[in-house]
């Protein structure tokens, strides 16, 4: 199926493009787009190149850092900023895919990336997130890398990405321009919970671009750390990540961040895990009972049951690395 392409000389006009042009998408470094488009999961109409954009900037200052939506992952993980005041960031990208990926893919199209979902990525059977109300055969079916976090009737596909994980546990914002104005939303809200509408994965709306990430400048973000687990050492998806960020003053815990990955629908914050943190003493006992709520409410179906018992060792490990106690 053809596909038009036009490449964007300004934001507006890229915005407008998609907002008015039925079936037009963004696309920069093309990374997971160009493998849908393959693999006819995508149809899009047309393909706006936003790569022209003047959205590449990497700034670190005093009160944080600002990431351009086109900065390259590499670019990002070798700088020098991002490696020293917000170390899960660099771990996270670096954990990502391959050099040859890294160097293409931007920032703001990571963020979207799709499932990867074996049922989603084959066309030739049903998935909800593809063809609403096709069917979730993930849930009797392969689900060993699928998610016990966030699932619903209609889909237990998991989060892919290893960014978005660190950023949640970073507070870090994205910045969206669209038809309407300008917006600022957490990343740790970009993702939608699949629900009943498992095919509308962000917030984000209709000609919406991302332009650019911020992450405030913190004591616990200069402590942070990004721990995945996974089949093999490179180029693989996770079975379950943790970011980890902990403040500590003398053996007292301050401030902690904890979100994970590989195991939920959207990047997923545990609020439980920092509750039992905070105001405690930095000792192995604390980390190991903290670690412990990690999977609580989890709904494992099958074959990925293993990860109720592996995300606590996952998340127990992260903070004993960036406790100093590894």
């Amino acid at each position: 199926m053809p596909v038009a392409y036009a490449a964007a000389a300004s934001e507006a006009g890229a915005i407008a493009r998609v907002a008015r042009a039925q079936g037009a998408e963004f696309i920069a470094g093309g990374t997971d787009m160009l493998q849908l488009l393959q693999e006819r999961v995508r149809a899009p109409a047309e393909l706006i190149d936003i790569n022209r954009l003047p959205l590449a900037a990497i700034e670190v200052g005093a009160d944080g850092a600002r990431i351009g939506a086109l900065a390259r992952m590499a670019d990002v993980a070798d700088h020098p900023g991002i490696r020293a005041g917000f170390p899960a960031v660099a771990e996270a990208l670096l954990a990502s895919a391959s050099p040859q990926v890294r160097n293409m893919a931007s920032i703001g199209g990571n963020l979207l990336q799709r499932t990867r979902c074996l049922y989603f990525r084959d066309v030739a059977t049903p998935c909800n997130r593809r063809v609403p109300g096709s069917g979730c055969p993930a849930r009797e079916g392969q689900n060993r890398l699928h998610a016990i976090l966030g699932g619903s009737p209609h889909c237990i596909a998991v989060y892919p990405g290893d960014l978005a994980v660190a950023l949640v546990a970073l507070d870090a914002d994205v910045h969206v321009r669209g038809a309407a104005g300008e917006r600022v939303i957490p990343v740790e809200r970009l993702h939608r919970l699949p629900g009943d509408t498992p095919h509308v994965e962000t917030v984000l709306e209709l000609g919406e671009l991302i332009t650019a990430v911020t992450i405030p400048a913190t004591a616990h973000a200069r402590r942070s750390h990004y721990l995945k687990v996974r089949d093999r050492a490179s180029f693989e998806f996770a079975l379950a990540s943790a970011a980890v960020a902990l403040d500590v003053e003398g053996d007292a815990i301050r401030q902690a961040r904890v979100a994970v990955g590989g195991v939920a629908t959207t990047p997923w914050r545990l609020p439980q895990v920092e509750e039992a943190l905070i105001g405690r003493p930095l000792t192995g006992e604390v980390l190991r009972e903290a670690a412990a709520r990690a999977a609580a409410g989890a709904e494992p179906r099958g074959l990925n049951a293993f990860k109720v018992t592996l995300l606590p060792r996952t998340v127990e490990r992260a903070l004993r690395v960036v406790g100093g106690l590894a």
